[in-house]
């Protein structure tokens, strides 16, 4: 079946609407629509050339999304994953040259001797079912910790894949870059190490990262133009971070941050030092941010080239107005409406939305 062709099914699907009233926001009116419910803490989803959508829950399962219904059985093939806490089965992401190859990527909390790690798995889609899942990459990150696993994958076109890392809520880890913990990322598609990134044969370094000293980044988006790459990052009470991620760059926590520890006590004294990097945006309080998405379709034309970030916490969808690497507004969206884990462009042009739940849904926001 054709994209367009099963998209029309997949609205039409959507007969129970969430709020059939129109929201009026600034720029556009929209309505917002149910598109699969009974999905347990989602946390990502891929839009497969024929319309369907892969999506991942938490606890381990792939779900797949066919002809604008949830079906019933996971998908089987995909890692074993410690679900604990914030852990689990994580993002998922087509190759950008799935159609020829078939690959499916998945981030998850994998067990081990040592606790658990964030890792980038691969396997291939059969339509049915994943095979020959292997693990392309394990970050050192390791502990018995059940939070800061990251983690979101990023293509960026030529080639090279990034993951984000959280620090395992061992913060003084992100500064150590003989450590994983609280990095981003890049990698060849198949794992091998970029000889161009930043650190390689830097001695008590690790080859892989490309950034370092982040906390929890859980949202990253390439801006449509420009190619670079954009990251949220949770900060502890307060100190929510946009960040435009430049290479061998340092962005500095736990030495400096906008936010406080979460009993009120300071984390550090400093806002900034020197080598280390500034936000494009920070929030506070704090509004637990969490998947992030440039707007580059049709259905809703003056949101184009704005930013979105969903938040946990605050509840709401964040739209975020830049003008080059300068935030020039913001607009809040869907405010209380509910925890909002991914945020995602659709083939269709709509923005799709995970909800973070035991009993969640995918949500759909449809212009009037």
């Amino acid at each position: 079946m054709k994209v367009a062709t099963l998209f029309s099914a997949l609205t039409l699907a959507a007969c129970t609407v969430a709020g059939a009233q129109a929201i009026q926001s600034e720029e556009h009116s929209f309505h917002v629509e149910t598109v699969a419910s009974g999905l347990v803490h989602p946390w990502g989803i891929a839009f497969l050339p024929d319309g369907d959508a892969l999506v991942t829950e938490r606890p381990g399962r792939v779900r797949i999304i066919r002809g604008g219904v949830l079906q019933d059985a996971p998908i089987e093939g995909g890692p074993e994953v410690r679900a604990s806490g914030q852990g689990g089965l994580l993002d998922i992401a087509l190759h950008p040259q799935f159609a020829e190859n078939s690959y499916v990527y998945m981030t998850y909390s994998k067990p081990g001797e040592a606790g658990a790690a964030t890792a980038l798995a691969r396997a291939r889609f059969d339509g049915q079912r994943l095979t020959g899942l292997e693990d392309i990459f394990v970050a050192d990150n390791w502990n018995n910790r059940g939070q800061h696993f990251g983690s979101r994958i990023v293509f960026d076109g030529n080639g090279m894949v990034f993951i984000s890392a959280g620090e395992r809520g061992e913060r003084d880890r992100a500064q150590n870059p003989g450590d994983h913990a609280g990095t981003i990322i890049r990698l060849h598609d198949d794992g091998r190490v970029p000889q161009d990134n930043p650190f390689v044969r830097r001695e008590g370094f690790r080859p892989e990262i490309y950034s370092y000293g982040h906390r929890n980044p859980q949202g990253m988006a390439r801006h449509p133009e420009t190619g670079e790459l954009w990251a949220t990052e949770h900060g502890a009470r307060g100190g929510d971070e946009i960040n435009l991620v430049r290479p061998g760059r340092n962005y500095g926590w736990p030495a400096i941050t906008h936010g406080i520890n979460y009993n009120g006590q300071p984390i550090t004294p400093d806002t900034a030092r020197a080598g280390m990097e500034q936000p494009v945006l920070h929030w506070t309080p704090s509004i637990a941010t969490s998947g992030l998405t440039f707007y580059t379709g049709d259905a809703f034309p003056n949101w184009k080239g704005n930013l979105f970030a969903g938040a946990l916490a605050g509840q709401q969808l964040r739209r975020v107005v830049l003008a080059g690497n300068r935030v020039t507004h913001q607009e809040v969206l869907l405010e209380g409406r509910a925890r909002i884990r991914t945020v995602k462009q659709g083939p269709d042009g709509a923005i799709y939305l995970l909800m973070d739940a035991p009993d969640a849904e995918v949500l759909k926001l449809v212009r009037e």
